[in-house]
């Protein structure tokens, strides 16, 4: 079984986890570390030989499309981010049509090549946000891996499907949702900050478990992961801090185990090989 490894990027200051203490308007005002960091992790892929999707934020393919073309031209995927990292649920159906739209044109623009996946900042498309599915299936879009299966903090739609659904009766656009462990009734997520922070074999056990159902894995983590030498936000909160900053020199070699551990690959040819039939509106398991 093959399964979807993919970054989201964006810079250590764009992150959901500080957004409360780093105003948008200071951003081009802060020491730039995405595109050293992006390049890490094309390095990392590199010494495996593996291809991935990267869900890239608008803002970031502005300011750095060589990078974009980097990605293209090792063979991975580039998708949609949104812009700056705005939450779907505190957009409107016309905003979060805006900011897909002029963050589809950044990414084209620097990649040459078309972009057909999205995947929402911090996982915000819910139960609050039907309309989502409507404006991405308008706007053309193949897949989204938008919703965390699971109730968190910071996000989570628990009441979605585990697996891969098609959220619109009308349209082909499926949502292949990221991958969590289920351990008895509760679900854990496996990817980003708790890969950082819980030992690599729950992460595994939810490769085994979904591969076990004949379904991918999908799994996430972000370039400033691995960048345990950037800046420290003081004033950020502590359970941020926390999250944002544990264990991140030990994520690169973590990385490299689990990329030898499993097959990988890009997210449209995971999302080409699922047999989905066409069904009703679907959002719920």
């Amino acid at each position: 079984m093959r399964h979807a490894l993919t970054v989201d990027i964006e810079d250590w200051f764009q992150v959901g986890a500080f957004e409360t203490v780093i105003d948008k308007r200071d951003w081009d005002s802060l020491t730039p570390r995405v595109e050293r960091n992006t390049d890490a992790v094309l390095a990392l892929f590199g010494e495996s030989g593996v291809k991935a999707t990267f869900f890239t934020l608008g803002w970031v393919a502005q300011r750095y499309p060589a990078l974009i073309r980097r990605i293209v031209e090792q063979g991975h995927e580039v998708a949609s981010h949104g812009w700056d990292h705005d939450r779907v649920f505190t957009l409107d159906a016309a905003r979060f049509r805006a900011d897909i739209g002029r963050a589809r044109v950044a990414l084209e623009d620097a990649a040459g090549v078309a972009v057909t996946g999205y995947r929402a900042p911090s996982f915000s498309i819910d139960a609050r946000t039907p309309w989502a599915y409507d404006v991405l299936a308008e706007e053309g879009y193949a897949y989204s891996s938008s919703v965390a299966p699971l109730k968190h903090d910071h996000y989570g739609w628990p009441e979605a499907s585990r697996y891969a659904f098609r959220p619109l009766a009308d349209s082909p656009l499926i949502e292949v949702p990221v991958t969590v462990a289920e351990l008895g009734a509760r679900r854990m997520a496996t990817g980003g900050g708790f890969f950082r922070l819980f030992p690599a074999a729950l992460t595994d056990y939810a490769v085994r478990q979904v591969s076990r159902d004949a379904q991918p894995a999908i799994f996430y983590f972000h370039p400033w992961e691995i960048d345990p030498g950037q800046p420290r936000v003081a004033n950020a909160p502590a359970k941020s801090k926390l999250r944002h900053y544990s264990r991140l020199g030990a994520m690169a070699g973590k990385l490299r185990g689990l990329i030898g551990r499993h097959d990988w690959g890009r997210m449209d040819a995971v999302v080409a090989a699922l047999d989905l039939p066409a069904r009703a509106r679907e959002s719920v398991a």
